[in-house]
């Protein structure tokens, strides 16, 4: 099999759990291909945690949850030097903290103070933690997916910029659709079903760490031809100087993306094409997956604000009015 093969059956049997959820799945699949991190924003009840649970149940990676709160230390998501004393002698040795895993669940990460978010802003940049003046490297394997609930703010910190412009991709999480929710119920039976059986589970076929470095070299190669990649510096600079194209537009918005954004963009689509069998980008690549990677990292104005204008809205708007070169 292929690297492409070896994905795509991931994929599946991710699909296989989370049902009516096809477009966080795909998602999921994207930020481990483009070695970014993942801002999930969804409804309690919606899979977002099961679904980082059966990426690390199908991929051979560690998985670690961190439940942020209001009381958590920066100590608790990277670790700390505890005191060891063994035959009269003692020392300071460090002790991991979860984010030494492949795979970070950050849940409800808007839960904890602007402290705790700036703990995960070294690890989730420079794959690395520092305590201690000492730096310890993170897995080669690496991906944070943090959730949040859009709906309850109460007690919460809103990200900070910095950190939010450090996720490659902001998804949100929707309803399913009345079929996939009957199969849902159908799946909680029959897993329910056979947890009361004493047979054995099945054993589940793991990809390793090496089939996604090969499909991450793969996606390396995929082309950008000169009027994509103009296509996409033009779209990034709409969201900077939107009188340009539209004085309408340009209300609605008060910071555009940074060049992180350009970047994001561009390994994303390159993965989205890969994904598809092609080793080339075309702009329906670009218009398929720049909402998630624009999302969080447009700051809109007060009068976009004053009428509910989402992000999203602004986003498409853009789309229409950039034209490929």
């Amino acid at each position: 099999m292929t690297a492409r093969d070896d994905i795509i059956a991931l994929g599946k049997r991710i699909g296989q759990s989370i049902i009516g959820q096809d477009a966080m799945v795909e998602r999921l699949l994207l930020g481990l291909l483009a070695n970014g991190h993942l801002l999930v924003e969804g409804l309690p009840g919606l899979a977002k945690t099961r679904a980082i649970k059966s990426l690390a149940k199908n991929l051979a990676a560690d998985l670690s949850r961190v439940q942020f709160t209001p009381d958590l230390l920066p100590a608790d998501i990277t670790g700390s030097e505890v005191y060891f004393s063994e035959g009269g002698k003692g020392e300071f040795k460090f002790q991991q903290g979860p984010i030494f895993a492949n795979l970070i669940l950050a849940d409800e990460i808007n839960r904890a103070p602007a402290k705790v978010q700036s703990a995960l802003l070294e690890a989730m940049e420079e794959r690395q933690v520092t305590v201690g003046g000492k730096s310890y490297p993170l897995p080669g394997l690496f991906m944070v997916m943090a959730t949040q609930n859009p709906i309850e703010q109460e007690g919460t910190y809103p990200l900070p910029e910095a950190q939010l412009d450090r996720f490659l991709m902001h998804v949100e999480v929707g309803y399913p659709d009345e079929k996939s929710e009957a199969l849902i119920m159908q799946l909680n039976r029959s897993e329910e079903n056979a947890a009361q059986t004493t047979a054995k589970p099945p054993v589940v076929e793991r990809l390793s760490e090496q089939s996604v470095f090969d499909a991450r070299r793969e996606i390396g190669a995929v082309t950008l031809s000169d009027p994509v990649e103009k296509y996409i510096v033009a779209l990034v600079f709409a969201t900077r100087y939107p009188d340009r194209y539209n004085k309408d537009l340009a209300a609605l918005l008060q910071v555009g993306v940074s060049p992180r954004g350009g970047i994001g963009l561009d390994k994303v689509s390159r993965s989205y094409a890969w994904l598809r069998g092609r080793d080339y980008v075309t702009p329906d690549d670009v218009k398929a997956v720049v909402n998630d990677v624009f999302r969080h990292r447009l700051i809109l104005s007060y009068e976009a604000h004053a009428s509910n204008t989402p992000a999203d809205q602004v986003i498409d708007r853009i789309t229409e009015l950039v034209a490929v070169s």
